[in-house]
């Protein structure tokens, strides 16, 4: 099969090549997937620099998301999955290739009316915002989420899944089209964090009770202004740095909970959980039409190396996706 390597074992995105690889053999428990179509992540680019390595066992090829046709099967749990069946699943890795194979119980069905191109780019993000937004920060109806990075593929999927469970959305963004953007996905109020103070712009439109942060560094201090009382701020990443001073008393005052959360580290089992809560949530709201995967752009499985430069440009809107076949 066609799989994507980096030349070198790090390097830029240049150093993304094809290559020629066996096909997976999924192990009892695992299907293997004719991959159609993968998902391009800002967490496959960390490990293309050398850091964020898959976790044990699993292929040190690139990826985290697919949607494809289940080809073989190999699962002693049930056996939900047979030839032929259409799905999207949750990768520890090698999603970058024409074949992977997961754990039986990571991969969903392919939503009804959705293509592989935007199942593919559903994995990686709803169970992200899923655990991190609806499980650590316990958004309810009626609440209100403070969102950075609102047009990345995260963002674009947290508009909707928080709008979906009745929640008011504040979304940031770096210019004033990302903020359209936002408004036209579902947010109630879009702050250009690139002119406008986010921290002053939150509180004036009522606080948040729960703030997604991918940025970290000096965004804190103003999360923290901004954070109701009672409020959690949730950390999937910290794209501007990992060290923050945390003021003890203030957080004390607020009532604040300051918590956060890696997907790929998390055990089999765990990730077996969250995707049937995803299944029994999410998916529905995909049924209805409240929540809808946004796909920036597609490159073909070679071009590879386009798709990273493009996802590192920054002027994307929703997801980037490779096109396997």
């Amino acid at each position: 099969m066609t799989a994507i390597a980096v030349e070198g074992g790090r390097g830029p995105a240049s150093a993304l090549k094809a290559v020629r690889a066996p096909v997976p053999e999924p192990k009892p428990g695992e299907v293997l997937i004719r991959v159609r179509a993968a998902g391009v992540n800002r967490p496959d680019i960390v490990q293309r620099n050398g850091f964020y390595p898959p976790p044990p066992g699993a292929p040190e090829t690139l990826g985290l998301e697919v949607a494809g046709e289940v080809v073989a099967d190999a699962t002693t749990m049930g056996g939900r999955w047979k030839a032929g069946d259409r799905v999207c699943a949750l990768l520890g890795g090698g999603g970058y290739a024409e074949y992977a194979v997961c754990d039986a119980r990571h991969a969903l069905p392919l939503p009804e009316g959705l293509s592989f191109e935007e199942a593919a780019g559903l994995p990686e993000t709803v169970f992200t915002v899923y655990a991190n937004v609806f499980e650590h920060g316990a958004l309810n109806a009626g609440e209100t989420l403070l969102l950075h990075g609102a047009t990345s593929g995260i963002g674009t999927t947290a508009i909707q899944m928080a709008k979906a469970a009745g929640a008011r959305v504040i979304a940031t963004a770096r210019g004033g089209d990302k903020a359209k953007a936002a408004l036209a996905l579902g947010a109630d109020v879009a702050i250009d964090a690139s002119t406008q103070d986010f921290g002053e712009a939150t509180t004036a439109a009522g606080g948040a009770d729960v703030i997604l942060d991918m940025v970290g560094g000096d965004y804190f201090a103003k999360n923290l202004d901004a954070l109701n009382t009672g409020g959690r701020i949730v950390y999937i990443a910290a794209q501007a740095g990992g060290d923050i001073t945390v003021p003890v008393f203030r957080i004390m005052q607020k009532r604040a909970v300051i918590t956060g959360s890696t997907l790929r580290p998390r055990d089999a089992d765990e990730k077996a959980r969250l995707a049937a809560a995803v299944e029994r949530v999410v998916w529905p709201w995909i049924a209805a039409g409240k929540v809808k995967p946004q796909v920036d752009r597609t490159f073909p499985l070679a071009e590879a190396a386009a798709a990273h430069a493009h996802l590192e440009g920054g002027a994307h809107v929703g997801k980037v996706i490779l096109i396997a076949g």
